[in-house]
């Protein structure tokens, strides 16, 4: 008996080292991509041309969200192996489990085809503004996508009190509608910047011929 509560608080240790490691992991990467959101939405207010990130600024933040993904690969399927052992198959049942597999699973494929494409356009264009219209619109869903999945993977890690509450479809209702908003946002501040820098040369040659006398 002794035993075995020795080995099931060694278990719950280990667990919580994992749980630690997952954390730590799913911080880092959600402080990269929302500092490298922030950054890029001041540069659509400032209407700047110019993405504000060079090369090695991208392959760098590309480098550092891969590794963090990967641990949370890691450390999630170790978190999940200890919770299997412990409370057997009906574990795999719980709605919450799902959501944030199904989430995890998106947002994995989601990566692939931003670091396959549009990273690779983006620096090639030089600017979201300069990008053609149908890889724009791709980069801005993929970055609305990438941007609530994090957050929704992390809001579904915490939220203890709802796994086994509700069902999957109701875990999952709010994240399609957080995702069109996110991609309609971005649409609406990328126009109003591309907008704004198509009418700043119109005036800098008004006020430049407006010193030409006329003859």
């Amino acid at each position: 008996m002794i035993g075995l509560l020795g080995q099931k608080e060694s278990m719950e240790f280990m667990r919580l080292g994992v749980v630690y490691v997952h954390l730590l992991a799913c911080c880092v990467a959600i402080g990269l991509v929302f500092a490298s959101d922030v950054a890029m939405v001041k540069d659509l207010l400032k209407g700047r041309v110019s993405s504000g990130h060079d090369n090695d600024h991208m392959a760098s933040l590309q480098k550092s969200v891969s590794n963090a993904l990967l641990f949370l690969w890691i450390s999630g399927a170790a978190i999940i192996g200890i919770d299997y052992l412990d409370k057997g198959m009906t574990y795999f049942a719980n709605p919450k489990l799902q959501a944030k597999v199904i989430i995890v699973l998106l947002l994995t494929f989601n990566g692939m085809l931003l670091h396959r494409y549009v990273l690779p356009a983006m620096l090639k264009a030089g600017s979201l503004l300069d990008l053609p219209i149908n890889v724009r619109m791709f980069a801005l869903f993929s970055g609305a996508l990438s941007g609530v999945s994090w957050l929704y993977a992390a809001m579904l890690g915490v939220g203890r009190p709802l796994a086994w509450k509700y069902s999957l479809t109701e875990l999952l209702m709010a994240y399609p509608v957080l995702i069109v908003l996110g991609f309609a946002t971005m649409v609406a501040l990328t126009q109003w910047a591309r907008n704004r820098n198509a009418a700043a040369p119109a005036e800098e040659t008004t006020w430049l011929f407006a010193g030409i006398p006329a003859r």
